[in-house]
């Protein structure tokens, strides 16, 4: 069977790629398409190893584009829909491009699934569709109100995904995850960003007071969270995928410092981010009850994990920070 994943050579949809196939046997899978534009943030050496294995395929081309969709999708079991703009600061100073990849893109793999006859679809998506919350947690059938291009941009693909299953019955589930991180972050994003600069002696931009509250996830916890989805989640449901660690950017900040042996003399508070939503909390308990998921890392090592691996990889990350795009 052949299982295609979008936005594979970024940083989820790398990992993702390294984790399905690692249990592609197990999953009934022989046939592994990776698809990526190769963007800014989609890099092919993600994909180095993955590569090796007979049964995968890398195929460069665009979510908008009818005719690669309808190529890539032919034959196809199922899709692990990634490829997004996802950067809310790119979103706030260039809208357009983030309405074109994550709803108009969605909506043509939506319609190349239907076509080619696509047995399960699973769409990433994000918390941030639902806003900001002062105190509690977001189920699944909570009010969207996205703040940002970007969040919005993510709920609009999100409908368009649960009404092509209400209306042609294609069966497509969504994931909702918590701020994700990791190895191969592209350093545009909190952690990476902060831990690259203090490498390098440079202070860390701290937005507004730090006060910002965030649910972190480590990248592998998500990554099995898809995978439960793809594996057992019903057509048409939405499944919250948590980390189950909620702390203040400052907080984060504070043990980044620690561990690249660094002091409070290096943060720069700066203005802060236009509609920056204050606080982010998913209530994970229906794929917890549904499929079993439980996140396994522990915020502390994992965040340990990612420092050791951008410290030991300067050549994965030096080219991006000196690029600055």
């Amino acid at each position: 069977m052949r299982v295609v994943i979008t936005g594979a050579a970024g940083f989820i949809g790398s990992r993702l790629s390294e984790v399905l196939v690692a249990q592609a046997e197990r999953l009934g899978y022989d046939d592994v398409v990776l698809f990526d534009a190769l963007t800014y943030s989609g890099r092919l050496e993600n994909l180095e190893v993955v590569l090796r294995d007979s049964r995968v395929t890398f195929i460069k081309g665009s979510i908008t584009d009818e005719l690669v969709t309808d190529e890539v999708l032919s034959g196809a079991h199922a899709v692990l829909h990634l490829a997004a703009e996802s950067h809310v600061d790119r979103s706030i100073t260039g809208a357009r491009l983030f309405y074109e990849t994550n709803v108009m893109g969605t909506h043509q793999l939506l319609e190349s699934a239907r076509r080619t006859g696509v047995e399960r679809f699973v769409h990433v998506s994000t918390d941030e569709v639902y806003g900001s919350i002062d105190e509690g947690a977001w189920r699944e059938d909570h009010l969207l109100e996205p703040n940002s291009p970007y969040s919005s941009s993510k709920a609009g693909s999100d409908l368009a995904a649960l009404a092509y299953q209400r209306t042609y019955g294609l069966n497509v589930m969504v994931t909702r995850c918590s701020n994700n991180y990791g190895p191969r972050q592209f350093p545009e994003k909190l952690i990476p960003l902060f831990v690259t600069n203090l490498f390098d002696g440079v202070k860390v931009p701290l937005y507004g007071d730090g006060q910002n509250i965030r649910d972190w996830l480590f990248v592998d916890d998500h990554c099995r969270g898809i995978l439960q989805v793809l594996e057992g989640g019903r057509a048409g449901e939405i499944y919250n995928i948590g980390g189950g660690t909620e702390l203040t950017n400052l907080a984060i900040t504070n043990l980044l410092l620690e561990l690249c042996g660094a002091d409070e003399s290096m943060i720069e508070p700066v203005a802060d981010r236009l509609g920056h939503d204050r606080r982010y909390s998913v209530d994970w308990t229906k794929i917890h009850d549904e499929l079993g998921y439980q996140p396994e890392v522990d915020f502390e090592e994992g965040l340990a994990r990612t420092v050791k691996w951008y410290r030991e990889n300067e050549p994965w990350w030096r080219p991006l920070k000196e690029r600055g795009s």
